[in-house]
């Protein structure tokens, strides 16, 4: 299975841009992409590193929903090394996205932080993304210690002549 039809059928479109990937699972497939600023229409794109793995994409959701970002938001307010570590890595991931637009470009440029953020925490899946691609990220950090190991038993798609999604995964416990 090529990564791209992989990617395609986890997030259950065509990827809108080349598929790099930036980190796999332990059966080999993509879990994080690398995705240009500038898509393959020319729009910007501030999301550099983009979750696909579906169980990754399942534990985060259930955490954005019991309240994580505004529980991470009040850490920020409140503790001064975490605000700094966040800011050192919302400076970080500008200065590498902005080195990846292509010196021509003269359109629209994407702005902000991790996931678009202008401060604070803004998706939970992005910063776990920009994380388990190998950066320093606090926010992926805390968030990857809750969510737990992604290792799945069986592959979260399958090839049947087509690469889709596999209609027996599950999500382990």
């Amino acid at each position: 299975m090529d990564d791209r039809s992989v990617v395609a059928a986890q997030i259950g479109r065509e990827p809108r841009s080349r598929v790099e990937v930036a980190a796999r699972c332990s059966l080999g497939l993509p879990v994080v992409t690398v995705v240009p600023p500038i898509l393959d229409d020319r729009t910007p794109f501030p999301t550099t590193y983009w979750l696909g793995c579906p169980l990754a994409v399942r534990r985060i959701s259930r955490l954005e929903s019991s309240g994580a970002i505004a529980e991470l938001d009040e850490r920020v307010a409140t503790d001064e090394t975490f605000a700094a570590r966040l800011e050192a890595t919302h400076r970080r991931y500008v200065r590498d996205r902005e080195a990846m637009i292509p010196p021509d470009h003269d359109g629209p440029a994407p702005i902000g932080g991790v996931g678009g953020s202008h401060g604070g925490v803004k998706c939970l899946h992005a910063h776990y993304a920009d994380h388990a691609a190998g950066n320093d990220n606090p926010v992926g950090a805390w968030v990857a210690e809750r969510i737990g190991t992604i290792a799945c038993s069986i592959p979260c798609v399958v090839d049947d002549g087509t690469v889709v999604a596999n209609p027996a995964w599950r999500e382990p416990r």
